[in-house]
């Protein structure tokens, strides 16, 4: 069955890590703001609604790695068809270079074996294989480059030129974003940093000062006070995380 890479299923394993890691987290963090294991027994269920914005978050950890890969095979097809040679054979040169680098079952690899398959052993369209790659990838750069092979093929412009460059561009254009989401990354890190500096300190005077902060688990308005900070503590990670989703 084909991928579709603008979506992600979770696997059983996957569901189970997932829900069996945050249900933990979120426990603790309830534990720590009211000391009432089944306040926190409650909060541990909230893990289940972020399963679809995790289930976002592995798709495009997928696709980054797609296009990642899909980088070195445009070093591989630029340098096929340089030499005078069509699409389909260094797109089965791309693929035989991709296995000396990549694990056999990861994305691109199966995607290149399905598609010389399809054009070598069972005759498919080459452009219809491509265009259905390029559509569940998700990715614009793919879809980009896919979309410039199937016009000059039909328009029967310089292919060995505008496929050079278009890989050129291409590549660098993947090389700044990979720079992009690095220094966007480190960021998105040292957000989440701050903002997890409550938890620790909170947790810090539970364990060496649980004296001093009794009140507020022990009295109606320590209870308001504790609930408003972690609304505030939700809050600024939320608006972290918009302010640092920047997408390239």
């Amino acid at each position: 069955m084909d991928t579709d890479y603008r979506t992600y299923e979770l696997s059983l394993n996957e569901k189970a890590k997932f829900i069996t890691v945050g249900y933990i987290c979120f426990f603790i963090i309830g534990y720590i703001f009211y000391k009432s294991l089944l306040i926190s027994a409650i909060a541990g269920l909230l893990i289940i609604s972020l399963k679809k914005k995790y289930r976002g978050y592995k798709a495009e950890k997928r696709r980054g790695y797609l296009l990642m890969q899909f980088k070195d095979l445009l070093y591989s097809l630029s340098a096929s068809v340089s030499t005078g040679k069509s699409m389909a054979e260094g797109l089965k040169e791309g693929l035989d270079g991709l296995r000396l680098i990549y694990d056999e079952h990861t994305p691109l690899v199966t995607e290149l074996e399905s598609i010389t398959k399809g054009i070598f052993e069972n005759r498919g369209s080459e452009a219809e294989l491509m265009s259905d790659f390029a559509a569940r990838s998700g990715c614009q750069d793919i879809e980009s480059f896919v979309d410039v092979y199937l016009s000059i093929r039909e328009t029967g412009g310089d292919m060995e030129k505008v496929i050079s460059k278009t890989a050129d561009i291409l590549t660098d254009k993947i090389s700044i974003e990979k720079e992009i989401k690095a220094i966007i990354s480190q960021k998105q890190v040292e957000a989440k940093i701050i903002t997890a500096m409550p938890l620790v300190i909170l947790a810090g005077l539970n364990i060496t000062s649980s004296g001093y902060i009794d009140p507020l688990y022990e009295t109606l308005a320590g209870r308001i006070i504790m609930t408003v900070s972690l609304a505030g503590i939700m809050f600024a990670y939320n608006l972290t995380g918009k302010i640092t989703d920047i997408k390239v």
